[in-house]
């Protein structure tokens, strides 16, 4: 009985390391399609009052900035309902960043909402010019504060 389960777990380990071994796009390589689509992804995508989030932002190759902005990102005290947050990218057009959710966040449904820029300054006259490359939404729903969480 231990010999067939064993030389099944053989079986399997040699199978699964032979499918593993053939690389989906030939290794590094990324689909040239996949380069310029814009893409955000919100971490978690529930979280509650006073939380913090981390934004994973993807913008085609054109751009050079990211500007993300929600309702649920207002800061204390401003009277501004709606925060927009700065993030810088890579060469590949990849960028992260942690904001704070706000404990004055009403709970329920938030939009957050990305613009992929293209900045150029006149560096004589300095005055910027802002073209959007691409834009992304991505729902994001905040769940009431609870004090419990703290003391588990």
């Amino acid at each position: 009985m231990r010999a067939a389960i064993s030389a099944g777990a053989i079986t399997a380990l040699v199978i699964g390391q032979v499918a593993v071994a053939a690389p989906a796009f030939g290794g590094d390589h990324i689909p040239p399609a996949w380069k310029h689509r814009t893409s955000l992804r919100v971490v978690p995508d529930r979280p509650r009052q006073n939380d913090f989030v981390r934004l994973f932002v993807h913008c085609p190759p054109a751009a050079n900035h990211a500007i993300v902005g929600s309702t649920a990102f207002a800061l204390k005290g401003s009277r501004r309902l709606y925060r927009e947050v700065g993030v810088s990218l890579s060469d590949r057009g990849l960028g992260r960043d942690a904001v704070s959710v706000s404990y004055y966040a009403l709970p329920g449904d938030h939009d957050v909402l990305l613009r992929c820029v293209r900045v150029t300054m006149d560096h004589r006259t300095w005055i910027r010019k802002i073209k959007v490359v691409g834009r992304y939404a991505v729902p994001l729903r905040v769940r009431r504060f609870t004090v419990g969480r703290f003391f588990g």
